[in-house]
């Protein structure tokens, strides 16, 4: 059972009713990500996720992971293009224990300026993983060559530039500018009564801030012809990754891009794992996902392979993307599509 209420402040509560489950899950939905960002401030708002787990005007940085995990429970975010997510899980007898751990980080983190310097050391070093991380890295380069000169192609992290050009008052004004009841959505499932959980929210309602929700720029594609991006570097792999433009999370489509996908690429029985690794052993990992945004989305087709067998790779791809082009799926393998995304998402 779902249901969803919203708040006079407009803070939206939804609920999943699962009363055979010993757990509960909480999640902080915030309509907020890099794509919101301007140039000069990008990377302000994974840079806030990490703030918000250094201590608040209650708790230390400790007490937070304490009082969560201290409960056999987990605790987490993460940052997207659109989106930011604090969450947790516990026995459901701990609901509101994790609701209050949660708000609190939202509403009463410290931003203590030695955090910051800190915090903002660290965020550097995460970067430079990435960095030594060749299949990230060329992630990282296909959005900047899908969306250039936009949100969309610049990096979550931020970089080190932008970085050391956050101060406090940036990170502060913009939680308090952009982290708004409007854009925010509270979402617990597992053992618990939405009645319950929509009274405890109402507790906390009156200290979220009011307006209206950000907005972001327009995604634009001005390409006429394919593009080459090239990174030289010294590794044992050639990393690749093909990007393609596609629908957004709101169109009708994008169900049967998902199922072709699971088609081409989703996992080991998909034809691109068939034909690349199984039949011709040119590579050790290849796989295709879709991303769906607001108003664009796109899909990927990654590999990691020795570079001699690049170009037949890529001829062995581009004649399996002509060939669901050519030639609709047949009925049983569309039938194991559809089971396989059932089966994830079930």
């Amino acid at each position: 059972m779902y249901h969803v209420s919203k708040l006079t402040n407009g803070l939206t509560v939804a609920t999943a009713e699962m009363p055979h489950m010993a757990s509960v899950s909480v999640g902080l939905w915030v309509g907020i990500g890099s794509r919101y960002e301007p140039p000069e401030m990008n990377g302000v708002c994974h840079f806030i996720e990490h703030m918000l787990f250094k201590g608040t005007k209650k708790r230390s940085a400790k007490e937070i992971s304490q009082a969560v995990e201290g409960l056999g429970g987990y605790l987490n975010a993460f940052t997207g293009e659109e989106i930011k997510c604090l969450h947790a899980r516990a026995g459901h007898e701990h609901f509101e224990e994790l609701l209050d751990v949660l708000m609190d980080m939202l509403l009463h983190s410290r931003f203590a300026p030695e955090d910051i310097a800190k915090e903002r050391r660290v965020i550097k070093e995460e970067i430079a993983m990435y960095l030594d991380e060749p299949q990230h890295q060329v992630q990282e380069l296909l959005n900047a060559t899908l969306w250039p000169d936009q949100s969309l192609g610049r990096p979550i992290t931020g970089t080190p530039e932008t970085l050391d050009a956050l101060a406090r008052n940036h990170l502060v004004s913009y939680l308090r500018d952009n982290y708004l009841s409007s854009n925010l959505l509270i979402v617990a499932a597992g053992r618990l009564k939405h009645r319950h959980v929509v009274q405890t929210v109402a507790r906390y309602a009156r200290l979220v801030g009011n307006g209206a929700r950000p907005q972001f720029a327009p995604a634009r594609n001005e390409q006429s012809a394919p593009r080459v991006r090239l990174f030289t570097k010294d590794t044992e792999q050639t990393q690749i990754a093909l990007g393609i433009r596609a629908c957004s999370r709101h169109d009708e489509r994008r169900y049967a891009l998902r199922l072709l996908n699971a088609i081409l690429g989703e996992n080991m029985s998909s034809r691109l794992f068939q034909v690349v690794r199984e039949d011709r052993g040119l590579a050790y990992s290849i796989y295709s996902s879709p991303s769906f945004f607001h108003d664009t989305g796109d899909l990927v087709i990654s590999a990691g392979l020795e570079t001699g067998n690049v170009p037949g790779t890529l001829r062995l791809i581009v004649r399996e993307l002509r060939r669901l082009i050519d030639t609709p799926p047949g009925a049983a393998e569309l039938r194991r599509a559809c089971d396989t995304l059932l089966a994830k998402w079930s």
